[in-house]
């Protein structure tokens, strides 16, 4: 179960790669919508997921889900209004917006792999 898991989550991030660089580059194929929606859907979701880290896993979905399309939404609308309307730039700025999202969670949180137990009986 566990090695399933880590697949997926390698070929999700493959795919949200593949996406935005197939964006950023302006590379015409049929694949373009479905990689480039993928990167635009998942990538706020699961930065704003790293950081609900130790709550409900249902409850983070939930709120990653709603983050997503929030951060999607206001984007949009902001370049709407300021008439700078550019998938590029919206894909750049949703990457930069998830780069410094898992900045942040890493330094709020750690990297996780060096989990340690704090408190009375750790001492």
């Amino acid at each position: 179960m566990r090695t399933n898991r880590a697949v997926l989550k390698w070929v999700l991030v493959l795919a949200c790669a593949a996406g935005a660089v197939i964006a950023l580059a302006d590379i015409r194929t049929p694949a373009r919508p479905i990689l480039t929606a993928l990167f635009l859907l998942v990538v706020p979701g699961a930065s704003v997921v790293g950081l609900l880290r130790d709550r409900d896993p249902l409850a983070a979905l939930t709120v990653g889900a709603a983050a997503s399309l929030v951060i999607n939404v206001l984007l949009a609308e902001a370049m709407l209004m300021f008439d700078a309307w550019s998938p590029r730039a919206g894909v750049a700025t949703v990457a930069v917006l998830g780069g410094f999202m898992w900045v942040l969670r890493s330094l709020y949180r750690g990297n996780g792999s060096a989990h340690t137990e704090q408190g009375a009986g750790s001492r």
